[in-house]
């Protein structure tokens, strides 16, 4: 996947919009921050410990988490270039989840955007 792609999917997330964060492009919904671009091919994104493990486990050659207390906290790197793109979209999905307010995500339920699963 492209760099211009993932950031296409990750406009077209219900609220989502770019912005900055040290200097990084980065994509938010309600303020807050599911994913930044800190360099090529790579996206960091906002996971709970939880699921960093689960994604650690099953999508190793995509996803590691960032190093310290960032990727103590769920940040997770994952390396877009050669994912496949429904794997991609399934993590930024989460991630975006993860932050969405909770009257976003149930309009982008009854609007018809999966909110859930994948």
């Amino acid at each position: 996947m492209r760099t211009e792609d993932l950031e296409k999917r990750a406009l077209g997330l219900p609220g989502a919009v770019e912005s900055a964060h040290f200097g990084k492009r980065d994509f938010r919904v309600g303020n807050k921050i599911f994913m930044s671009l800190p360099e090529a091919g790579r996206a960091v994104v906002k996971f709970t410990p939880d699921q960093q493990k689960l994604f650690l486990e099953t999508e190793p050659g995509v996803c590691a988490a960032v190093p310290g207390g960032w990727g103590l906290k769920g940040w997770t790197s994952i390396y877009f270039c050669d994912a496949d793109e429904d794997v991609i979209d399934h993590l930024m999905e989460t991630a975006w989840r993860n932050v969405a307010p909770k009257s976003l995500l149930s309009k982008a339920s009854s609007d018809g955007f999966d909110t859930t699963s994948h």
